[in-house]
């Protein structure tokens, strides 16, 4: 008699009991209808098609763009028995005839495999007389042309249905608004019936926005409490990447660059060293972290502005993967919008550029919001919720107001005086008198509302302008040059017959209680006794060369040092503890926990 999904959840997997949805899902797989599941990063989605692929006959297929999100999962399947494999370039010629061997000898539950190998010829010619259980889309939002991470050799996948007639199909991905879900559903032949979508929230993750004032000092200060917690900092450029990195290395922290611009060996190395927790922090470009499994990193960093929401949430999801504390800090500078707008615009498909500019519009709205953070993050993915989340800077330091009246009236003018033709930057140097030869050019300088903004920084006028256009009282044309405009509601303001009260500016982390990750876990224990089942975990990754995560989770250690098991029957009753990894490691776990 076959093992049901929540015998193979438990012994496999060690996990107790299904998430929300998660077994609607792998039901519906191994019954051999198809799905498109929408689920947050570290929701479970990676689940939902690897057990129905051990519960039916054959073997899964699952396609993923980045060879090191390969490596990962396969690395964690192995460690719970599972026999999986990858099949790409970063195979040498030995182990690459070892998969294909063991492909057709059928000693595999579990192969991953990048689309353009997949598709290729010969490779489709492989599987034919090969028994396939299922097929997986990864990061199924590469498919969309709406898709913040769009990949052309994703576009072919449709094609799979003529080549596997019967076979379950299961889309996955953890960020797409609507746009890119219909766009998806189209190109796979997928219905709404196959849509199964839980909610955005991450409540786990504490969402922070600063004005940029200095961000480097914003991002020390930061750091300052974060003891050595490990964490990723996002720049859009190579160079900021560079200099970040160099700066929290002269600080004296454990800090590395990551970015297209480095070496295969020297990216390699510095993942490497941050999964096993010998690297405190990556400064990275966007090239960094899709698919990295990593479940115990508790902080994410943008020190640029993101491009799309949906890139912004991907990346805040990387923190606090395990269900424990996280925050994510993003700097926000008027500058940011201009300078992603340039490298959107250095793409060749125009309407490709338009649909990101659209996109960079809404992300440059959600750090602009003076409402929580969570509301307006969950409303662009169609999620809405009144409450507030009591989790981001919004909720637990409401902002301070001031009245903004008259220097609300003194920019809109100049707005206006300059012809409505020019973006912030020029309206805020003919607001503070600046003397420059396009001022004098245009006769700037003899406009009434030269200089007459002198006393205020430019930092304030530059907040003040985001609020005037968050509020409606100007537009931001992003797909003209950023030019800003007055709108209709302007009007009333100019004339004096309202007054206006504007949030100050937000350039300092004003110290709010840190979440106990003992809380969050729901387990009180002995922070000694968790410290030490992380040594022993790290000297166990060490000797079977795996991530510390691999063999278990922040919370998984959480849990035990909590509950204190004294025998294999209370260890394997943990969650995160399969019957694998408790052949692995049980024996060193219980001696620890009882000796403690």
């Amino acid at each position: 008699m076959l093992p049901t999904p929540l015998d193979t959840l438990r012994r496999v997997f060690g996990f107790q009991s299904f998430r929300p949805l998660q077994e609607e899902i792998v039901n519906r797989l191994i019954s051999g209808q198809d799905a498109f599941v929408l689920m947050p990063t570290g929701g479970g989605k990676s689940l939902c098609y690897q057990l129905p692929a051990l519960q039916r006959k054959g073997l899964g297929i699952v396609v993923s763009p980045l060879i090191s999100l390969m490596k990962d999962q396969v690395d964690a399947l192995r460690t719970n028995g599972v026999r999986a494999a990858y099949y790409n370039s970063s195979l040498a010629q030995k182990e690459a005839r070892q998969v294909l061997a063991d492909l057709h000898a059928g000693r595999l539950d579990l192969l991953y495999i990048a689309p353009e190998r997949l598709l290729s010829p010969g490779f489709l010619e492989r599987l034919q007389g090969i028994d396939i259980a299922l097929l997986a889309i990864d990061e199924a939002h590469c498919i969309s042309q709406w898709g913040h991470d769009f990949r052309p050799e994703y576009t072919q996948l449709g094609s799979l249905r003529k080549s596997f007639p019967g076979t379950p199909l299961v889309a996955l991905t953890a960020t797409a608004d609507d746009q890119t879900r219909q766009d998806i559903l189209a190109r796979l032949d997928l219905t709404r019936d196959d849509c199964f979508i839980t909610s955005f929230d991450r409540p786990n993750i504490r969402y922070t926005v600063l004005e940029k004032h200095q961000p480097a000092r914003q991002l020390m200060n930061f750091l300052g409490n974060r003891g050595n917690e490990a964490g990723i900092v996002y720049a859009l450029s190579r160079k900021r990447v560079e200099e970040v990195a160099g700066r929290l290395c002269d600080a004296g922290l454990s800090a590395a660059p990551y970015h297209a611009g480095l070496s295969d060996s020297e990216r390699q190395r510095v993942q490497d060293l941050f999964l096993r927790d010998d690297l405190q922090i990556v400064v990275a470009t966007v090239a960094f972290g899709m698919g990295i499994d990593k479940s115990n990193v508790r902080f994410v960093v943008h020190y640029d502005l993101p491009k799309n929401i949906e890139s912004y949430y991907q990346e805040t999801g990387r923190a606090g993967r395990d269900g424990l504390p996280a925050e994510a800090l993003l700097l926000f500078g008027y500058g940011d919008i201009a300078l992603c707008r340039g490298l959107i615009e250095k793409g060749n498909n125009e309407q490709q550029n338009r649909i990101e500019l659209h996109k960079l519009n809404a992300m440059a709205g959600f750090a602009e919001a003076q409402i929580c953070r969570r509301r307006v993050l969950l409303g662009y993915f169609g999620e809405s919720t009144t409450e507030a989340c009591g989790n981001c800077d919004i909720c637990l330091q409401p902002p301070e107001t001031y009245d903004a009246t008259e220097d609300a009236r003194k920019a809109l003018s100049c707005v206006y005086r300059v012809g409505q033709r020019f973006g912030a930057g020029h309206v805020i140097d003919v607001l503070r008198g600046a003397r420059n030869d396009r001022i004098v050019r245009l006769g700037h300088d003899r406009l009434s509302t030269y200089g007459i903004g002198a006393d205020v920084s430019r930092d304030a006028w530059g907040s003040l302008l985001r609020q005037l256009v968050h509020h409606g009282y100007l537009h931001l044309d992003v797909g003209n040059y950023s030019i800003l405009r007055l709108t209709e509601k302007a009007r009333p303001l100019l004339r004096g017959e309202e007054a206006l009260w504007l949030a100050k500016p937000r350039i300092k982390v004003r110290t709010a209680k840190k979440a106990s990750p003992r809380s969050a876990a729901g387990w009180s224990y002995d922070q000694g006794l968790f410290e030490a089942l992380r040594a022993l975990r790290k000297r166990l990754a060490e000797r079977d060369q795996v991530p510390p995560f691999v063999v278990f989770s922040d919370a998984t250690l959480a849990e035990m040092a909590a509950r204190r098991p004294r025998d294999e029957e209370g260890l394997l009753s943990v969650n995160g503890v399969g019957q694998r990894k408790l052949e692995s490691y049980g024996e060193d776990f219980l001696a620890l926990l009882i000796d403690y």
